[in-house]
Formats: C-alpha cells, sequence, structure tokens
C-alpha cells in the first residue's frame, strides 16, 4: 500500500528542493537540484526559469509514478521579490529578474518625487528603499522602461504562485507574497497602497487567496490538492507559531538571515527602518516585523575566496570544528578584518587583512564578524520586547561554529536549532493542511536542541 504524502518544491535563490512529508509531518525524502545562472537581455545573472520548470514538472511527474508513495497535496515555498509576467496566453514575456539588478536611479527618483517621501511610503509598507527587492519597484521600472511589455501583461506572478500556476493554469496573487518589503501593501488600511491603483499595477494583479486555499486537480486519475504557494521566509515561522506558545524569535537562515519576531506587530518607526527592519506578512494578512541580513549569500562569497587564497578543497570550510581556545585568541586582539562584498557595515576595512592568519584562524574571525553583525539584527527586531527564545532554521542551524558563537554573543537567550535543516518546505506543508500541532512536535518529530554559551 503506497503512503500518502505532501510534495513541497522549496526553492531558494541557490539550492532547489523537493520534500516529501507524510501524514505526520515527518520528512520520508529529499531530493536537491542546482541550476547556473543566465543573463537577461542587460547582461545581469538571473535564474533560469525555463531550467527550473523543467526540473519541477519532470520531478514532479516522476514522483507520481513511484511505487512507495501517493501525493495527496502539493505546495510551494520560494524566495520572494521575483515576478514573473504572463501575457493573456500564459506565455511568460520576460527573464525572471533578479532582485540583486540595479534599479536606475532615475526610475527610484521618480517614484519617490511622485509618491513619497520615501520615510512615510516604508513605514505603511512595511519595505524600505531596496530597489528590486521591491518587488513593486520591478512592475513600476516596467512600466517606464519596458511600455511595450507593460501593455501585454495579463499577469504579474510572484514566483511561488507562478509554480503552483503551472499546475492549475489559475493565475492568483497570496499574502505573503504580496506584503514581503514589495512596496504594494498598504499594512494600515489592508489592502494595495493607493500608487498601485493609479499606476494601474492592481489590473496586472490577479485576486488574492490565502495561503491555505488549495485547488483540487486531476493528475492521471489521481486527486491532488494544489496549494497556492508562499513565500520562504512566512512559511519558516508556521511549525513554531504552531507549536511553540512562548514568544520567541526566528533566525530563518539561507542566502539571506531574516530575524523574524511575530510577536511584535506594530507599525515600523523610523529608526527600525535604518536598522533594515521591514515587515513580512503572515498567512492571515497580519504584519511580522523582521531584520535582514545578507547572511548567506556573504559567507558564501568569503568562503569561496579563502578557499582560493589558502588553496584547499570546495568544501574544507564545512569541516572546521569549533576551536573556543583559538577564538579566545580573536576575541582579545579583536579588530575588524573582512572587507565585505554584500553587506554595509561602519566598522568594516578597506581591504581584507588575513594574511598572517592560518585558514582556521581566517574562518573563526569571519564568523566572529558574522555573528556580530547577526546578534545586532535580531537584537533590532527584538526592540524593547522580553523575549529570551532564539530558533534558528536553515543551514547555518547545521554550522557549529556559527552556533557556537551565537549562543555565545547572545548569552542572555535561549538558543534552539532542530537536527534537520527545515527551512520553509515544512511550512509550505503544513499551512494547506491546516493542522494544529502539538506543543513537543518539533522536539519529538526534528530533535529540537539546546545550545548553550561555552
Amino acid at each position: 500500500m503506497k503512503q500518502q504524502v505532501t510534495a513541497v518544491f522549496d526553492i531558494g535563490k541557490t539550492n532547489k528542493k523537493f520534500f516529501l512529508f507524510d501524514s505526520k509531518f515527518r520528512e520520508v525524502y529529499r531530493e536537491y537540484a542546482t541550476f547556473s545562472e543566465i543573463k537577461d537581455e542587460d547582461g545581469h545573472p538571473t535564474e533560469n526559469l525555463e531550467a527550473l520548470e523543467k526540473w519541477v514538472k519532470s520531478t514532479f511527474e516522476e514522483m507520481l509514478d513511484t511505487p512507495e508513495y501517493e501525493i495527496t497535496s502539493l505546495n510551494f515555498s520560494c524566495y520572494g521579490a521575483s515576478l514573473v509576467h504572463l501575457d493573456s496566453e500564459g506565455k511568460v514575456l520576460t527573464p525572471l529578474y533578479n532582485y540583486m539588478k540595479p534599479l536606475p536611479e532615475g526610475t527610484s527618483n521618480d517614484f519617490y518625487q511622485k509618491y513619497g517621501p520615501e520615510i512615510a511610503i516604508s513605514r505603511v509598507t512595511g519595505g524600505p528603499k531596496l530597489g528590486m527587492l521591491n518587488a513593486g519597484m520591478q512592475l513600476y521600472w516596467l512600466k517606464k522602461a519596458r511600455p511595450e511589455i507593460f501593455k501585454k501583461i495579463a499577469y504579474s506572478l510572484h514566483l511561488p504562485q507562478y509554480l503552483s500556476y503551472l499546475f492549475t493554469k489559475m493565475p492568483i496573487s497570496e499574502y505573503t507574497s504580496i506584503g514581503c518589503h514589495t512596496l504594494l501593501w498598504d499594512y494600515e488600511r489592508k489592502a494595495y497602497h493607493k500608487w498601485v491603483h493609479q499606476e494601474g499595477i492592481d489590473q496586472k494583479l490577479p485576486l488574492v487567496k490565502e495561503s491555505d486555499q488549495t485547488i483540487t486537480m486531476d493528475f492521471n486519475g489521481q486527486k491532488i490538492a494544489v496549494g497556492p504557494g508562499i513565500h520562504d521566509s512566512s512559511a519558516a515561522l508556521i511549525p513554531y507559531i504552531r507549536s511553540i506558545k512562548k514568544p520567541f524569535v526566528l533566525i530563518s537562515t539561507g542566502t539571506w538571515s531574516i530575524s523574524i519576531n511575530p510577536f511584535n506587530t506594530e507599525m515600523l518607526e523610523e529608526a527600525e527602518i535604518e536598522a533594515e527592519c521591514l515587515f513580512n506578512m503572515r498567512t492571515n494578512g497580519d504584519p511580522v516585523k523582521v531584520s535582514r541580513l545578507f547572511l548567506g549569500n556573504e559567507y558564501k562569497l568569503q568562503t569561496k575566496a579563502l578557499t582560493k587564497r589558502y588553496d584547499v578543497s570546495l568544501n574544507h570550510h564545512k569541516t572546521v570544528a569549533f576551536d573556543r581556545e583559538l577564538f579566545s585568541k580573536i576575541e582579545a586582539n579583536f579588530v575588524p578584518r573582512f572587507k565585505w562584498f554584500g553587506i554595509v557595515s561602519e566598522q568594516m576595512p578597506k581591504e581584507t587583512t588575513v594574511d598572517d592568519l592560518n585558514f582556521e584562524q581566517a574562518y573563526h574571525q569571519l564568523l566572529w564578524e558574522l555573528v556580530l553583525l547577526q546578534e545586532k539584527s535580531v537584537r533590532s527586531v527584538i526592540g524593547n520586547g522580553s523575549i529570551d527564545r532564539i530558533y534558528v532554521d536553515g543551514g547555518f542551524a547545521n554550522n557549529e561554529v556559527y552556533l557556537s558563537l551565537l549562543a555565545y554573543r547572545l548569552s542572555d537567550k535561549k538558543i534552539r536549532t532542530t537536527d534537520a535543516s527545515l527551512g520553509s518546505a515544512l511550512g509550505a506543508a503544513l499551512v494547506i493542511s491546516k493542522t494544529d500541532l502539538k506543543p513537543k512536535f518539533l522536539k519529538k518529530k526534528y530533535a529540537l536542541k539546546k545550545h548553550t554559551s561555552f
């Protein structure tokens, strides 16, 4: 007899994952894929959407035929700030523009002159000025720079909803994708911001569906409930919200490290915006205050540079264990040594200076500097609250050096991780099940464990 499972495609900027969860939401299967980036018409690197589509469809079709599992539901979690534009026949009109693509300064200036001041629109939309990371600005730019393309757009879909569309052919919008620093949503009015209507952007956006609404589809005679997709950081929060009652902050790590405080729903203040705090959205449309740090991207670039500098294997950094004595020497004589690739920091030196260190020393130095930034990000989203529980999810939940240093720096907090990098896949499975979890779900199913200061 086949085991009934929920299938989830969990699409990150770097790793593409496919999961199967059983009826008790235990992971029973996973598969990874990576794709080389292509270039858009301006020569900027971007997601190979065609390759992603082919992998998603072929993986799903192969799993439909497997003798071990019966897929009863399917959902998607994806990174945000990425839109797929379709014409009236469902044809993709543009590349999937990379959210790191530079936004022309003139476009940004024009927008804020018309709809600013900047701090006012950032406060009500929960999105600081972030260029293409503001998905709404992508549409504004497209209207101004590519008017002939903009006119052809029938629907603009966020990436999770586009993957859902591949299976249902029903274009929809969904709260968590709309509310993720897009500049589209007015959190005070709980509706699209006025500028969206004035620019006719709302005509390109399908009707909004809640994150738990599914569409039953027939695949070769098999009925499968297909979810609308969900923004990955919002998805990562769901297992914790449903199983933990005491206030906490979740650090969801990956390309970005997003510190999420679901217990602080007050409107953003100017100081918080300057500290890179913003809003994500709960599945019911409520705001969630978060702070962001380009941690995973910086870690990837820095370890790649160290690998080249010290002529070690690509995965050597993964073998480095935490060395307390080594770290004590770094802390005693600490000065910043790393020039960041994608992070802005006042203490950053003009050049990276680690020539007097061996690889292990340089790696500990790197992680310590990143953890100092992580601590600042976490404390900014806690604010004046009394939260003392921190959960770390995603790729860095398996990094011993990072966790040891984080527990040391946040010694006034209780640090917890699970033995599996759940990321957002489990949340995507849970949200379409409407299942309540028992308080010890994570501890029993995913070995929730403590990390204490040394």
